[in-house]
């Protein structure tokens, strides 16, 4: 019987990208969204892959969505925690709101969704999750004190949550994506995109099946022995 997975922030940008590659490899999918209702509705007629709407930020919405694409869909033996927002902005300027809802949105929905899941993983001794940081909660980046806590809680999170599934058959490990070629990067302006990609050592920036294929390898029924790892795919930017 096909497995089913669950990608948050998956109608758009990566989180599409690892959806679509997740159905071509005969996966049920769900993918989940916060806000954009058009593009939402475009992307399920165009692939067939339900989405559902609600914020990954919200522990109770969290649970309430889970339940009902168990029950929809199927019971959830993937999750890939991919839904991120920026509010960037330096210390001096950065308001706690700006703070607190990236935290919230990137950080806060790893622990949300998988507590959600976590109990019908042991159960059935058996689950896969990869949470998507970033570079630059490996590396840090000016202007994203925010941003860059909460990815690199991610890797934290991680490898925590990694050694509680390790002995039940749920491997956890993260993936730390460079500049990727997708709306949020390509609305950098010109001039900071080129001193960017000039930083890249293949000398371009990533496309998001890239990630995609990285998602794939560590979600395989017979990727047991690797958990707590954290994929680094960003074009050589940044050996960590």
């Amino acid at each position: 019987m096909a497995r089913t997975a669950v990608v948050t922030g998956g109608t758009r940008g990566i989180g599409a990208a690892i959806a679509i590659k997740l159905k071509e490899n005969g996966y049920n999918v769900a993918a989940c969204y916060g806000g954009d209702e058009a593009r939402a509705k475009s992307f399920t007629e165009v692939t067939g892959i339900p989405a559902y709407k609600f914020d990954v930020g919200d522990f109770e919405a969290c649970k309430a969505a889970l339940k009902k694409i168990e029950h929809e869909v199927g019971h959830v033996d993937v999750l890939v925690n991919n839904a991120g927002i920026t509010r960037d902005t330096t210390m001096k300027r950065m308001s706690f709101e700006q703070w607190n809802e990236v935290i919230q949105t990137n950080l806060s929905s790893c622990f949300n969704m998988c507590q959600a899941v976590w109990d019908g993983m042991l159960t059935r001794s058996f689950g896969r999750i990869v949470n998507i940081g970033s570079i630059n909660g490996q590396a840090g980046q000016y202007g994203q004190v925010n941003y860059a806590a909460a990815k690199s809680g991610i890797h934290g999170f991680t490898k925590a949550l990694a050694q509680e599934g390790a002995s039940k058959g749920i491997t956890v490990n993260a993936i730390a994506p460079g500049y990727i070629d997708t709306d949020m990067v390509r609305a950098v302006p010109p001039n900071v995109l080129e001193k960017i990609v000039a930083k890249i050592p293949v000398g371009r920036l990533g496309r998001a099946d890239e990630i995609a294929r990285g998602v794939m390898f560590l979600v395989a029924d017979d990727g047991g022995f690797i958990t707590g790892s954290t994929l680094s795919i960003n074009g050589g930017q940044h050996m960590y």
